[in-house]
This record gives C-alpha cells, sequence and structure tokens, in this order.
C-alpha cells in the first residue's frame, strides 16, 4: 500500500507559477513510475505528466508541453510538477499517481494503482 499526499495548489493569476508536491509513505517509492493528472469542474479527469521509475524519461499532454516539469527525487520519496505559464485552462484539481506495475509512465490512468486526495489549482484571469 502506497500513501499519496499532494501539496502546492493556490491560486495564481495566469501567466504564473506553482510547484506541486506528492510525498509517497512507501520507501520503495523508486519501483513505481508515477503519474500527474487533473480533472476540471464537470470534465474527466485527464493526464497531465509522468515520469519513470528512474527519472530518466518523461511524458507530457500536448497542452502542457514545454509549461510544466515533472520531476522525483527518490531519496525523498518524493514526485514533483513546476507548471509555468499558467492559464486559466489549467484550472482544476491535481491528483498524483503510482503505478506498481510501469516502469517508465503511463498516459492511461487504469495503469496507476495508488492516488493521492488531490490539490486545488485555480488560474485567475
Amino acid at each position: 500500500q502506497v500513501q499519496l499526499v499532494e501539496s502546492g495548489g493556490g491560486l495564481v493569476q495566469a501567466g504564473g507559477s506553482l510547484r506541486l508536491s506528492c510525498a509517497a509513505s512507501r520507501r520503495t517509492f523508486g519501483n513505481y513510475a508515477m503519474g500527474w493528472f487533473r480533472q476540471a469542474p464537470g470534465k474527466e479527469r485527464e493526464f497531465v505528466a509522468a515520469i519513470s521509475r528512474s527519472g530518466g524519461s518523461t511524458y507530457y499532454a500536448d497542452s502542457v508541453k514545454g509549461r510544466f516539469t515533472i520531476s522525483r527525487e527518490n531519496a525523498k520519496n518524493t514526485v514533483y510538477l513546476q507548471m509555468n505559464s499558467l492559464k486559466p485552462e489549467d484550472t482544476a484539481v491535481y491528483y498524483c499517481a503510482a503505478a506498481s506495475q510501469l516502469v517508465y509512465g503511463s498516459g492511461d490512468s487504469r495503469s496507476y494503482d495508488y492516488w493521492g486526495q488531490g490539490t486545488q489549482v485555480t488560474v485567475s484571469s
């Protein structure tokens, strides 16, 4: 069992930046590929970014490519999502997720076994 706790969400103006963190409870954090997803009101959950177990490979949704950066520190059991040039359409609840069966990340939410409770990101225009 892995518990994931997100932090770092908040209210920011368009063009601003936020850094989300996701802390995992397991020391075997390095055995999990990690992903970030988001869900806006009235919309389905969508893929944002993913990172391999080692951190050597990353993947992004087209909508955030060039603006968001996913990274991880296995020694701290933490994955990050640096969000720059934020837009109002980035407003959503952001969730981190852990996948035990993946070496590399995936954009398919069904590949992930564990989910955090989410953190709200609101971008004002």
